[in-house]
């Protein structure tokens, strides 16, 4: 497995989360079967809450995967903190338009060197009133179309049980059900080779977001709604992030 090959500070964070998770949360894994166990894969997640990156590393580290997430570049630079997400090799990106091609550049290096690197498409946490995905950001295809790397959909119901982003009310009971579904890649085969137009990374980011939206379906029931949009005000303050 490619986790076999962790260093000692990806090891220590394992050893000192998972334990807090294991009584924290009650898990329902299916679907581990489709994120390969080597070379580069972009997974793509819907966004529940602030608790989403807990419960989603528990599940691709228990498939045998070690997850790198994006982090604002920021992050990196505050004393100790920088140095411990560099150490567990997560991924600074730069927020807004000017460093854009520079964060995309550095997704793609970590993919090409084998990561297993972890994208919400939505760029934040839903902000549909009863968490149903929003429409995606197109970040996800972009880094989708630079690499041709298989992108893995991940979809969660439960983290908003852990911390609720619409009231902040957290929840600290022990054993609180969480389920996390894997699915096969999603063929984006029609676009490859394809220029990053517009219009393209839009085909893209819907075609993953509607498949998250799907197998979220499948998990909480019911009928699911069309894609959220965000209001033009919201859009403009949120152009220009790569994830």
């Amino acid at each position: 497995m490619a986790r076999r090959r962790l260093g000692f500070w990806p090891r220590l964070a394992a050893v000192l989360v998972k334990p807090t998770l294991t009584v924290w949360t009650r898990r329902t894994w299916r679907g581990m079967e489709h994120l390969p166990r080597e070379g580069g894969v972009i997974i793509v997640a819907n966004h529940l809450s602030h608790a989403d990156p807990l419960v989603s590393a528990h599940f691709i580290f228990d498939s045998g995967r070690w997850p790198q997430y994006l982090a604002k570049a920021s992050l990196f630079r505050i004393p100790v903190v920088g140095w411990i997400l560099h150490r567990c090799r997560q991924i600074p990106v730069e927020r807004g338009t000017v460093d854009a091609a520079r964060s995309l550049a550095t997704l793609v290096k970590a993919v090409e060197a084998g990561g297993a690197v972890v994208i919400y498409p939505e760029g934040t946490t839903s902000r549909e009133p009863e968490l149903w995905p929003m429409r995606g950001k197109t970040g996800a295809a972009r880094l989708a179309l630079a690499t041709g790397a298989p992108v893995v959909p991940i979809a969660m119901w439960g983290p908003e049980q852990m911390f609720d982003p619409r009231t902040s009310k957290v929840g600290l009971r022990p054993r609180i059900p969480v389920t996390v579904v894997a699915g096969p890649p999603i063929d984006l085969s029609r676009w490859s080779g394809a220029a990053p137009s517009r219009t393209t990374l839009e085909e893209v980011s819907d075609t993953i977001m509607l498949r998250l939206r799907d197998m979220l379906a499948e998990i909480r029931g019911g009928t699911p709604p069309p894609l959220w949009e965000r209001s033009p005000r919201t859009q403009r303050q949120q152009q220009g992030g790569v994830a």
